[in-house]
């Protein structure tokens, strides 16, 4: 889904005209109307007033998640520093290509690969 159709969508859910949005957004309801046929791109600022408003993730605004909170901080940060060479994490998690389950043997391969990967990359 495209930012268009989200922000028209978003609108519509919460029963607002687009005169409304744009009052509360401070735009013109021309320019809102451009944003909601992408016609016009809306830019960072008007993104993060959008997701605020509206109190959902700018990825969602864009059409990259369908999801429309981002992952809880304590989440993200887990995520973020996920490091897979720990066989803690190889035991805990299940890591999986294509649907399928990798198995132990194959998470090590995988990072063994992407190691002389980059030090090919890096010398």
């Amino acid at each position: 889904m495209n930012y268009g159709s989200r922000i028209a969508q978003l609108r519509k859910a919460r029963g607002l005209t687009q005169m409304q949005l744009s009052e509360a957004l401070d735009i013109s309801r021309a320019s809102l109307a451009l944003y909601e046929q992408n016609r016009r791109e809306p830019d960072s600022s008007m993104l993060t007033k959008l997701s605020n408003y509206f109190n959902v993730s700018i990825d969602y605004l864009v059409g990259r998640t369908d999801f429309p909170q981002s992952a809880d901080e304590n989440i993200q940060q887990f995520i973020n520093h996920l490091e897979l060479s720990d066989e803690t994490i190889l035991q805990k998690y299940k890591l999986q290509i294509d649907g399928r389950e990798l198995t132990p043997d194959e998470a090590k391969r995988f990072i063994a690969f992407i190691r002389a990967e980059r030090s090919i990359h890096n010398s």
